[in-house]
C-alpha cells in the first residue's frame, strides 16, 4: 500500500469513527436531552471528553486531506 493510500485509509477510518460518535451523541441526546451546560460543562459520562475527542479527530482528518493533495493548512 502506498503512503497516499494509507493516508486515505486512515482518513476514512477517522471519518467512520466521527460518524459513530455523532450517532452516539444523537442517541444520548434523544434519551437524556442535552443543554448547553451539559455540552460545555459536564465532567463525566459520554459528554465529558466528546467535544475534545471529536475536535481532535476532525483536525486530523483535515490535516490528512491536505497531506493527500499536497497542500498545507494555513
Amino acid at each position: 500500500m502506498s503512503d497516499i493510500a494509507a493516508l486515505k485509509q486512515e482518513k476514512q477510518e477517522l471519518i467512520e469513527k466521527m460518524l459513530e460518535m455523532q450517532s452516539q451523541f444523537i442517541d444520548y441526546e434523544h434519551q437524556h436531552g442535552v443543554s448547553g451546560k451539559d455540552y460545555w460543562g459536564v465532567s463525566d459520562g459520554l459528554l465529558a471528553t466528546y467535544r475534545q475527542d471529536y475536535q481532535d479527530l476532525a483536525n486530523r482528518v483535515v490535516n490528512l486531506a491536505h497531506t493527500i493533495v499536497g497542500t498545507s493548512r494555513s
